[in-house]
């Protein structure tokens, strides 16, 4: 069966040059948008049972935007001044220029590595006499701590927000060719809206190891598996794949 059309479980992208937009005009897809996961701010008064002093620390470490706003909201909830001396590790350039939402930019001690945990992790050697907050979700990849534990850096871990399954509900009459899937808490998503999901001819393509132990576990079939060396990202993927299956009659 040819592929016509697509899921993509997360946001519609903002940026109109989203390589999605690109390739639903040139192999004349459908791709709609729709996330299967959100993020929820844990309230204060939960956060105050783990017993985590923010500013007990004197460096946060931001592994993501959501990281970000929640971490500042929280510290409006609980009234934390967060001092001028407050040092900031981000994963990325983006995350970090991301805190002049809540931040004086060049008034502040920011790093940021380039895109993985370990590169940041290479910035950070030069200040390990830091005490590192880490906020974080209720899922955060086991690989983060591992490597703080690893290098034997001081360091807090605090669930700032959860991961939660969205309403998916509207959705149960609706018919895609593919599903695309970055994360198991996406797959856990599918099967808790729609329990009796049967896979049939849907495609289904997904993003990192992790993802595609999820979908295994759950007896479904992986179509298409990224990155791998010849399609580094998921759009390269699925192109791929739609061009080959495309081109059969």
């Amino acid at each position: 069966m040819k592929v016509k059309s697509i899921l993509v479980s997360q946001p519609k992208p903002d940026n109109e040059r989203s390589p999605y937009f690109d390739l639903a005009d040139r192999l004349k897809l459908k791709i709609d948008f729709r996330p299967f996961i959100h993020v929820e701010g844990v309230p204060a008064q939960e956060f105050r049972k783990q017993k985590v002093g923010i500013l007990e620390h004197s460096a946060v470490i931001f592994t993501s935007r959501n990281a970000v706003d929640h971490f500042f909201r929280m510290c409006e909830e609980m009234r934390v001044n967060v001092p001028e001396s407050m040092k900031y590790y981000c994963i990325s350039e983006s995350t970090a220029y991301y805190l002049q939402k809540y931040v004086v930019y060049r008034k502040r001690k920011i790093f940021h590595g380039k895109q993985r945990f370990v590169e940041l992790m290479d910035v950070m050697k030069r200040h390990k006499k830091e005490k590192f907050l880490l906020p974080c979700s209720d899922i955060l990849k086991k690989d983060i701590p591992k490597l703080l534990d690893k290098e034997g850096y001081s360091y807090t871990k605090a669930v700032f927000y959860r991961t939660v399954c969205s309403d998916l509900s509207d959705l149960e009459s609706v018919k895609y060719d593919m599903l695309v899937f970055f994360s198991p808490a996406g797959i856990e998503s599918l099967f808790k809206n729609f329990p009796n999901f049967e896979q049939g001819d849907t495609r289904l393509a997904v993003f990192g190891p992790t993802t595609t132990k999820a979908v295994e576990d759950r007896g479904l079939r992986v179509d298409i598996q990224a990155p791998t060396k010849n399609a580094p990202s998921m759009t390269m993927a699925i192109e791929q794949y739609v061009k080959e299956k495309n081109k059969k009659k």
